[in-house]
């Protein structure tokens, strides 16, 4: 048996994986301890814990594998600013000194962090580096139920990949092809995040909520100017447009004037109908290159699986459809497929490519992350005692009655925060750290929103259902552990709009009911789909059990236990004071209830105000 750390940091979202004889023990993004998101420092809190939920300290652990080649990418910024000086130059001044004084000398700088942690600390000949895109592969591929599988990675940009193609069989992962900086999928989508007035690395996802809204009529204008895309889905960007090789922006002028409008400024600038369709068109030209892609390489490799990972494949509307064209037979996706999931893909890449060690076989087509439930738990005691030191008025009750009294509390229409088992792992959360609410309510969204969430009124919300039941209530017929597949609510589900609801416009249609859970349905009758398995999270399973026993309705609305801008809650003291600075009306953390009006409102926090919003 041997111990790998896997660690990613220094650029965003640093995160810590442990495995143990090539099992997962423990993975933990530092932003959950930290409570500074997308926290890009060392991930020394994270590694503590892994190392805890595994018995080890970091002597016993036999390699460190870290997420990337920090050369290479050192290698790719000096070629990009040669290449295109003098233009750059203000760029190049802020990048070197960062470089040459931290990023260059990683490995100096990571043993020192790991010094701090244990002082006698000698293992420097431990410390191994992997490829971004091999770490990503990796990730996707050796957790995943596939014996043999086609790995797409898609993201920003690595050292100098920004798309890759893997084949995956046993123990064997080989990177087969290769897209290179500057020529980016995920950098064009920031790319329109940053034009639509959105900060890149964070509101991509906003744009893709927002896309529903609007109407796709930029998209032929970018497929001529913006993006050469071939039939099999391979693509260049015109670099005359952007600004990201070498500037402080995104974006430049000749991109605004190709739009007819300036970058929206966040601060002053409203959403208007422009955006909307901007978002759309974005949205409807990057479905359209991965299509391409898979339905290409499902062709070349006549492989039935396919495995995804990268940033771009968090884009669950991509993500469904690629399913749904059916070039491949299966997919999975790796649930941390962004940078935080590199840490894990950092370790695998050791435990199967360094030291050659096989793949076990796979188990009744489960895939090996566990439902992604990696972080830590806390038993009832230690609740408890965080909670009374917190100021926090609690009733404790037997497991089954804190789950009866919490479907009530559903049932009633009331925000729920939940809080039990591990945390998840990845940026979405899976009914270990979530707000709940009644799908059914037409109010749910708009108030889960602005009054809990203080975010944008436009973002929907995830629909978690137990899996025996989603073919009732969805079109998608495929697990959905970890909310990556967006599909459509059924058609019997479904309610008409009029024919004046029809002639509206954008967010003006939001408030319309559209299904039997419009809180869950987007307005163009999507849902992005969280399926609840009894192995994986019985409590969860319980409690919308429960709630379907109380309604005939197997859905909960399932969005992340945090404010905007906010990481998603670790600790229970975390879940307390998130319930006391928001509109949540009743929170369980074990077994323990609280409800708002027992509490104390002298320890509410202006949560509105406390983080920098996203």
């Amino acid at each position: 048996m041997a111990a790998i750390l896997g660690l990613s940091a220094y650029y965003h979202d640093s995160a810590a994986a442990l495995l143990d004889g090539g099992k997962i023990i423990a993975a933990a993004q530092e932003e959950r301890f930290t409570r500074k998101k997308h926290d890009a420092r060392f991930p020394r809190h994270a590694l503590e814990y892994v190392l805890a939920e595994g018995g080890m300290a970091l002597d016993d652990v036999d390699h460190i594998a870290f997420y990337d080649k920090p050369f290479l990418k050192f290698e790719r910024l000096l070629e990009t600013y040669v290449a295109n000086a003098p233009r750059g130059f203000e760029s190049f001044r802020m990048a070197m000194p960062v470089w040459i004084r931290e990023k260059l000398f990683q490995k100096d700088l990571m043993l020192k962090e790991l010094k701090e942690i244990s002082p006698g600390f000698t293992g420097a000949d431990k410390i191994l580096f992997s490829e971004h895109h091999f770490s990503h592969a990796a990730s996707a591929f050796y957790p995943s139920p596939f014996d043999e599988a086609v790995v797409l990675t898609l993201d920003g940009v690595g050292e100098w990949a920004t798309t890759t193609v893997a084949i995956g069989r046993g123990q064997e992962l080989e990177i087969v092809r290769e897209i290179h900086f500057p020529h980016s999928l995920g950098l064009l989508y920031s790319a329109f995040t940053y034009y639509t007035g959105f900060r890149v690395n964070s509101g991509e996802y906003k744009v893709m909520g927002l896309a529903p809204y609007g109407v796709p009529r930029f998209k032929d204008l970018i497929l001529d100017k913006l993006v050469d895309l071939k039939e099999d889905g391979s693509y260049r960007l015109d670099q005359s447009y952007f600004n990201y090789s070498t500037g402080l922006t995104m974006t430049n002028d000749r991109f605004a004037q190709l739009f007819g409008k300036p970058v929206r400024q966040p601060d002053t600038d409203l959403l208007e109908q422009f955006h909307m369709d901007i978002a759309a068109s974005v949205q409807a030209v990057t479905e359209e290159i991965v299509l391409r892609m898979t339905r290409s390489l499902a062709r070349e490799f006549d492989i039935p699986n396919l495995c995804m990972a990268g940033g771009v494949a968090l884009n669950c509307v991509a993500n469904g459809k690629v399913l749904r064209d059916g070039a491949f037979k299966d997919i999975w996706i790796q649930p941390a497929a962004g940078d935080a999931g590199g840490s894990l893909g950092a370790a695998y890449a050791a435990w199967h490519q360094e030291l050659g060690n096989p793949r076990e076989a796979v188990q009744n087509g489960s895939d090996a992350m566990r439902g992604s439930y990696l972080g830590p738990s806390y038993g009832q005691p230690e609740i408890e005692e965080r909670l009374k030191k917190a100021g926090a008025k609690f009733e404790t009750m037997s497991e089954d009655a804190a789950i009866e009294a919490t479907a009530d509390a559903l049932a009633d229409g009331k925000a729920v925060g939940w809080f039990n088992g591990r945390m998840e792992f990845g940026p979405r959360a899976l009914g270990s750290r979530s707000i709940l609410g009644d799908p059914r309510s037409d109010s749910m969204q708009k108030m889960l929103n602005l009054k809990v969430k203080f975010r944008e009124s436009f973002r929907p919300f995830a629909p978690s259902v137990l899996r025996d039941d989603l073919s009732e209530w969805f079109d998608l017929d495929h697990d959905s552990p970890y909310m990556l597949l967006v599909d459509s609510v059924r058609e019997n589900r479904r309610r008409a709009m009029t024919e004046d609801e029809e002639k509206l416009f954008g967010i003006d249609k939001l408030n319309i009911r559209r299904s039997d859970i419009p809180a869950v349905t987007h307005i163009d009758y999507s849902a992005r789909i969280q399926t609840v398995h009894a192995d994986t999270n019985p409590l969860y399973y319980k409690l919308i059990t429960a709630f379907k026993e109380r309604t005939g309705c197997p859905v909960v609305v399932n969005t992340s236990f945090n404010v905007r801008g906010e990481p998603i809650v670790c600790t229970p003291e975390d879940a307390f004071r998130c319930f006391m600075g928001t509109d949540i009306e009743w929170l369980t953390v074990g077994n323990a209830v609280l409800r708002k009006e027992d509490q104390d409102s002298s320890l509410a926090e202006d949560y509105k105000n406390k983080y920098e919003l996203d």
